[in-house]
């Protein structure tokens, strides 16, 4: 059913006109690109949309950091992660990035926010500091 979702996603982002939307990431269900496990919590997700492809997820901020650095990301790609406080996709290009001590399934303590607002008001993120995923 995942994938069927993820279809009807994938031609609704391209019918639309503008770049993709997220896509449904299927929790115990889809695998990370980079490490091969099983997503299971949105809070540390994160995934690649292109019109017309099927969604690249990733279950830990560092192995979509990792990812990159090995792969060029094609021009009309989209990057969402997920704010790690309100589970919200947002463009990566936007988000804050914090290095923390927080417990991410690979172990990257990485955390994204939305803005300075979720950020701080996000326990998690506290004491934490700035760091880059993106190139």
């Amino acid at each position: 059913m995942t994938k069927w979702v993820l279809a009807a996603a994938l031609v609704m982002g391209g019918c639309a006109g503008g770049p993709p939307g997220p896509a449904a990431v299927g929790l115990g269900e889809d695998a990370c690109a980079g490490c091969r496990m099983t997503i299971v919590s949105r809070a540390t997700a994160a995934q690649i949309v292109r019109a017309g492809d099927e969604a690249v997820f990733f279950d830990d901020l560092g192995c979509l950091r990792d990812y990159l650095r090995q792969r060029p990301l094609p021009g009309d790609a989209v990057v969402y992660v997920a704010d790690h406080r309100s589970g919200g996709w947002v463009n990566a290009r936007a988000a804050l990035f914090t290095r923390t001590t927080a417990s991410t399934p690979m172990a990257s303590g990485l955390l994204a926010h939305a803005d300075t607002t979720s950020r701080d008001a996000d326990p998690a993120a506290a004491g934490g500091s700035q760091a880059t995923v993106m190139p």
